[in-house]
């Protein structure tokens, strides 16, 4: 079989967006305090006036996922019917995992419950409530919310890309608002927005993030602590991160994510393990309970009576860091989960990860601050309070092992960032190459080099910031655009919902016009005809059945195409223009014969040979596989269900418009 051509690049993305990034760096590299002032100016504008709007923007993203899972919505796959998950359930999640948000439970698992606890909102601090009430605030800060934004994004993308075909970049998003024109300037504009965002946040986490790295290298082995040393690190990272995505997706970025998720489940049981593991187990289940139950009012909470800065700080600075890194990270979910169902993806990526989430949250943040509520480790309190990056080695000092411990923490927190950079350049590269992954090695190692490049740049200059400040600003208009999209991709599923629910049991009438012969249509079924018969039936019956059909569609001025590139399959399409194009396809497909005839041990299509399975043609439509077979059907029979099938579609095009 020849390869598929490769990803070409979009040069109407590729260049403005690399051009942009270049004023945007020099701008905040030459003029650092005035880029900061700018873009500070702009978020305090967002914070005082439009808090409102996130806090309700990220209810309804929370309450619009949970009702996609578990509506009638939730049976449709992400990819045509007959599709299949392209990973199992562990390196599905695992990538989740360390794309979405692993080196921010790394940063802030054990600093932002001490923070909250030292300076609470609302009482007093230091107290048993103080604790209580950390705890609830950091939960609400890493739960559902933040969760359901990556979903709501990747949900969106992943269904217009592996349902309707449109390219999977951001701008496939706006199809429901502008349809074709996203191919135009909007769409283009779009996807060089979502380049920049991606750019500058995994450029500034990793600047941000890499005073982490040097504390726990001064740490372990004393070495020193300074920019020389981070800008080391930097391009030590940025390396392994383009080695990781010059192999590609299926054994980098996935082997790395594998090993993380690995290491995060050790060093998650060590702590429970060394630390006070009973008041630990205790505390997960009154955490989550305490959260569950003030969920609905911490989300509408906006502190309007106590006049503090608090939610800005805090609250409304979560909700616009999840937004700007949606683009990014919602991207890489729906890249990695074609194939499932959305119930199965909106349990796997609202609810596991969540959970693994709240159980880190509290493993770690409710440990920290029994240390210091109960065994005077007053010091960790105040090393937090100073220096952020530190907490996390500063916690593992008071562990038995705490070298081993804070070795393991380093390693994670410097393979985090590899799979943040290689995730981030895939997706930058996606994004300029019309969502394909399939790219030239190059722009691989343009992107990932990029990103290490800005960082140090940026450290250097001072100015990280700036863009830290700016990168969440950008979340406001995100927001806007992805209420209406959200909105489309309801209408766009009620429409799938209606078109299937036309189309099931159509293969009963459609038998009832087999073969006029029934002992011919019985034979057909008991044979468990062989993949010759099979190809017969595709080039006797069927492709003449399409043939004639096309014949006589053409004659009436219809645009029709007959495809048979593969002695497997043949198409027969419908072109409709800007409207939804006809496919009808018969399809062979393998499967094992049954339990009396196949030895239970051999039952794997995948590992048999020929002679123990069968073979059905199978019809598939623009949807996916309609799970019938025509084997052994007339041809008149084909053409009748070709019509039957082109009925319901003009029908559903009616309903369309």
């Amino acid at each position: 079989m020849a390869d598929s051509p490769q990803g070409k690049l979009n040069p109407k993305v590729f260049y403005p967006a690399t051009g942009l990034v270049l004023l945007i760096l020099l701008f905040s590299v030459v003029a650092p305090d005035t880029a900061d002032a700018t873009f500070k100016s702009v978020q305090s504008m967002i914070i005082t006036n439009t808090s409102w709007f996130y806090v309700l923007a990220v209810a309804f993203i929370l309450v619009t996922v949970l009702y996609l899972g578990f509506s009638r919505y939730g049976s449709i796959k992400l990819g045509p019917d007959h599709s299949e998950p392209d990973y199992s359930m562990i390196t599905w999640f695992s990538m989740l995992f360390s794309a979405g948000m692993g080196i921010g439970l790394m940063f802030f698992g054990v600093a932002e419950p001490v923070m909250h606890f030292l300076a609470p909102p609302t009482g007093d601090a230091g107290t048993v409530e103080a604790a209580r009430e950390a705890m609830k605030i950091t939960f609400f800060h890493w739960g559902l919310h933040a969760w359901a934004i990556y979903a709501i994004v990747a949900l969106i993308l992943a269904f217009f890309a592996y349902r309707h075909g449109l390219p999977l970049t951001l701008r496939s998003a706006l199809y429901p608002l502008i349809g074709e024109r996203i191919y135009g300037p909007i769409g283009h504009a779009v996807d060089v927005f979502a380049v920049i965002g991606t750019v500058f946040g995994v450029a500034t986490s990793l600047g941000l993030g890499v005073s982490q790295v040097n504390a726990g290298l001064h740490h372990l082995f004393d070495m020193p602590v300074g920019i020389g040393m981070q800008i080391f690190l930097i391009i030590g990272i940025t390396l392994l991160a383009v080695i990781s995505v010059a192999t590609g997706l299926d054994k980098g970025i996935r082997r790395l994510s594998e090993l993380n998720m690995a290491l995060a489940v050790g060093l998650l049981g060590f702590v429970l393990l060394l630390g006070p593991t009973v008041f630990l187990l205790q505390a997960f289940v009154q955490n989550t309970g305490a959260y569950l139950s003030d969920l609905v009012g911490k989300t509408f909470n906006l502190f309007a009576y106590e006049r503090t800065d608090w939610i800005g700080g805090w609250t409304v600075f979560y909700w616009g860091w999840w937004l700007s890194w949606a683009p990014f990270v919602g991207l890489f979910i729906a890249r990695v989960s074609r194939g499932r169902t959305i119930r199965q993806f909106v349990l796997g990526v609202l609810m596991v990860p969540t959970g693994f989430t709240l159980m880190w949250m509290t493993f770690f943040g409710n440990t920290a601050i029994d240390f210091i509520l109960n065994h005077g480790a007053s010091m960790l309190g105040d090393m937090v309070q100073k220096d952020v990056s530190v907490a996390l080695f500063a916690f593992l000092e008071q562990f038995p092992f705490s070298s081993v411990l804070s070795v393991l923490a380093t390693v994670m927190v410097i393979v985090f960032f590899v799979t943040s950079s290689d995730s981030g350049s895939m997706v930058v590269d996606m994004l300029c190459s019309d969502g394909r992954d399939d790219t030239p090695l190059w722009q691989r190692v343009f992107w990932a080099s990029a990103e290490g490049v800005v960082a140090i740049i940026l450290l250097l200059a001072g100015g990280l910031g700036a863009l830290q400040t700016m990168t969440i600003a950008t979340a406001l208009p995100f927001a806007v655009v992805l209420l209406f999209a959200t909105f489309g991709l309801i209408k766009a599923l009620r429409i799938d919902v209606y078109k299937r629910e036309a189309l099931q049991n159509n293969y009963l009438t459609a038998a009832s016009m087999g073969s006029g012969n029934w002992r011919e249509r019985l034979q057909t079924i008991i044979d468990y005809p062989s993949k010759e018969l099979g190809r017969r039936f595709i080039q006797k019956v069927a492709t003449p059945a399409f043939e004639e059909m096309a014949s006589e569609m053409a004659d009436k001025g219809y645009q029709v195409e007959v495809t048979k590139n593969n002695p497997d399959r043949v198409s027969f399409k419908v072109v409709h223009g800007e409207e939804i194009d006809f496919l009808y396809e018969v399809v062979l497909r393998p499967h094992v014969r049954p339990a009396f005839l196949t030895p239970e041990s051999e039952a794997d299509p995948d590992k048999m040979s020929e002679d123990k399975l069968y073979f059905r043609a199978e019809v598939h439509l623009g949807e996916g596989g309609q799970d019938y077979d025509v084997m052994g059907w007339s041809r008149e029979a084909v053409i009748g269900d070709i019509i039957d099938h082109y009925h319901k579609h003009m029908h559903f095009l009616h309903v369309l418009r």
